[in-house]
C-alpha cells in the first residue's frame, strides 16, 4: 500500500471532497452509496472497466475479469455502466474473485447483485442500487484502463478514489496533485477535529462554527 492511500485510509469521503472544492478541483460524485452497511473507509487506486450494450452474437469479455485476474492488492475497480439500474455488472463469483486478489473495493455507475455474499464476504460495493437481473446477453465488457465517466465525473485509470458511508471522492492520480488534495484533506479534518473538541468543551457552537475562531486551511491554493 502506497504512503497516499494509507493517509487517504486515514481520512474520509467528506474532507477530501472539501479539500478538492477549495483547491477547485472537481472529484467528488453524487448518487452512489454503499449497498451494504460498509463501516470502514475504502481507498486506493482505480483500475477501470466500461461497458457497453451487447450487439449481435458475438461473444463478449465477461464484465471485470480481467481487471480482477490483473488486480494488485489495494485496487479499487470502478465500472462505467452508464447509470443503469436494470441490470447488473457485478456479482457473486466475481465478488470471491475479488476478494483472493486483494481488491480493496469496487465502485459501479449502476447495479450489482448477489449483495449477499460481497456482505458476507467483507468487499464493499458501491453503486445505485442492487437487482437479481443478470448481465449475460444485456451487457458486456467494452474496454478496461481506459478513461470514464462515473457520476458525470471523468475518471482516469491510476487515479486515487476514497469511499465511505459519506459518499465517493475521486483524486488525481498526478502524485503531485494527489499530495496536494490529500495534505488540505488532512488539515481540513484536523481542523474539526479541534473545532469537535472545542464544542464538547462548553464552547458554544455559534463561535466554534465561525471562521474567527478556527480559521479555514486554505492557504494551499495561493
Amino acid at each position: 500500500m502506497s504512503g497516499l492511500v494509507a493517509r487517504l485510509r486515514a481520512l474520509d469521503a467528506c474532507a477530501v471532497s472539501d479539500a478538492l472544492d477549495t483547491l477547485g478541483l472537481p472529484g467528488a460524485v453524487t448518487g452512489l452509496g454503499p449497498l451494504w452497511p460498509v463501516d470502514r473507509t475504502v481507498a486506493g487506486r482505480v483500475r477501470t472497466i466500461r461497458v457497453a450494450p451487447k450487439e449481435g452474437d458475438r461473444p463478449g469479455t465477461h464484465i471485470g475479469t480481467p481487471a480482477v485476474a490483473d488486480a494488485r492488492d489495494g485496487d479499487v475497480i470502478v465500472i462505467d455502466n452508464r447509470g443503469r439500474t436494470d441490470v447488473s455488472c457485478w456479482g457473486g463469483i466475481l465478488t470471491v474473485a475479488a476478494r483472493q486478489a486483494g481488491v480493496a473495493g469496487v465502485i459501479v455507475d449502476g447495479a450489482c447483485r448477489d449483495i449477499a455474499e460481497s456482505h458476507e464476504l467483507g468487499l464493499p460495493v458501491f453503486g445505485r442500487a442492487v437487482v437479481p437481473v443478470s448481465a449475460r446477453g444485456r451487457i458486456v465488457q467494452d474496454a478496461m484502463d481506459v478513461p470514464v465517466t462515473i457520476a458525470g465525473h471523468l475518471v482516469h485509470p491510476g487515479a486515487y478514489v476514497v469511499a465511505d458511508r459519506s459518499g465517493i471522492a475521486f483524486v488525481p492520480a498526478d502524485p503531485a496533485s494527489a499530495e496536494r488534495v490529500i495534505a488540505l484533506a488532512e488539515r481540513i479534518a484536523e481542523r474539526e477535529a479541534r473545532m469537535i473538541a472545542a464544542v464538547r468543551d462548553g464552547r458554544p457552537v455559534t463561535e466554534v462554527m465561525h471562521d474567527s475562531a478556527f480559521p479555514r486551511p486554505d492557504e494551499e491554493t495561493t
